[in-house]
């Protein structure tokens, strides 16, 4: 039970990560840097929900 929930976590992490990364994107002057380190921190939460899925 704590890997699913675990998992809810960081899927509900990952979902506002990528409404973050949708609102940058919006902006004319978005900040790249930001976006690239929304971007990777998003990519990393997946490879751990996959991880966590695979374990579970």
């Amino acid at each position: 039970m704590a890997i699913e929930a675990r998992i809810r976590e960081l899927d509900a992490r990952h979902h506002r990560l990528d409404d973050m990364i949708d609102e940058e994107v919006k902006h004319p002057s978005s900040d790249s840097l930001r976006l690239s380190s929304l971007k990777k921190e998003k990519l990393k939460l997946k490879d751990e929900i996959q991880a966590l899925k695979r374990k579970h």
